[in-house]
């Protein structure tokens, strides 16, 4: 479990580069080998071994080459791997999408910079609607009412940002989304009845779009595995690229990248669907819920 985005200095700590810096680490200890016998391969000192295990810079090809050398590794499937996983993450570090024009994103910029290249996003909601079916009076009125801001300006930027995200749902390549949100998130009147109607319409609209499938946990349902926290699942096509588990806390963000955390989140999510509606009766809730507010 990490906290992201991580920085130290001018470096920027990135999810596939802690990815990426766990491998290196771990071959290492497997070799039985120190940091500073590492940094000896790379004529390199010490800190610098440091900083690319725990994700803080990119990683050279020669530097992998030779790492993998000394680990006994190299010219196998799990150097190749390693290479492709430190160019994808050093072309994601230089990429300057456009949610870099968004300070108002804050602690959202990495999560929504993965998000812009995934494939695939699995989420799940209990407490609000999730923000890629988010309308902007909703995504303002949400902005308002956790008392972060103080800058209308900021508020609209942000609002602007939120929003943008949603074209990832369309186009030649559409992200693929699966959601599960709780009927309590779409009963609370966040905004006034008037915002809510729109927003549970909107909901309506994009839960229609081909590469969005949408499931609503009743409250019927009871008690179930998910009332404890909320979280998101987050695929990619690139090689060791595996699954990145999003959860947001009162106080942080935390970023869990072990393929363990991601199988058990996965099996979580699934457990959580087979308690949910059907999309179809997801639907008719959501015309249900509409029309009483």
């Amino acid at each position: 479990m990490t906290e992201g985005p991580a920085k130290q200095g001018n470096s920027t700590s990135s999810v596939l580069g802690r990815r990426l810096g766990g491998e290196l680490t771990r071959l290492r200890t497997a070799a039985g080998l120190t940091q500073p016998q590492a940094a000896q391969a790379l004529t390199a000192s010490t800190a610098k071994v440091a900083k690319l295990e725990r994700g803080w810079v990119p990683v050279r090809d020669p530097d992998i080459h030779a790492l993998c050398k000394l680990y006994g590794v190299e010219g196998t499937d799990t150097e190749r791997a390693l290479l492709d996983l430190a160019r994808v993450d050093r072309e994601r570090r230089k990429a300057k999408g456009w949610w870099n024009s968004y300070p108002e994103l804050r602690d959202m910029v990495e999560y929504v910079a993965l998000e812009d290249v995934a494939t695939t996003v699995r989420t799940w909601q209990p407490c609000f609607v999730p923000g890629l079916f988010q309308t902007a009076d909703y995504a303002r009125a949400l902005a308002v009412g956790n008392a972060a801001w103080e800058d209308p300006d900021e508020i609209e930027r942000f609002v602007e940002a939120k929003t943008a995200r949603q074209d990832r749902l369309r186009g030649d390549s559409p992200l693929s989304l699966w959601a599960i949100v709780s009927e309590a998130s779409l009963r609370q009147l966040v905004g006034g009845r008037d915002v809510m109607r729109a927003q549970v319409e909107h909901v309506i609209r994009t839960a229609g779009l081909p590469s969005v499938k949408l499931q609503v946990m009743p409250f019927r349902a009871g008690a179930h595995p998910g009332m404890t926290s909320a979280f998101t699942i987050v695929s990619f096509t690139e090689p060791g690229a595996v699954d990145v588990v999003h959860m947001d806390t009162t106080s942080t963000t935390l970023w869990l990248e072990s393929e363990r955390d991601a199988s058990r989140h996965a099996a979580l999510f699934d457990r959580i669907a087979r308690l949910s509606l059907s999309q179809h009766d997801s639907r008719a809730l959501l015309e249900s819920i509409r029309e009483e507010i």
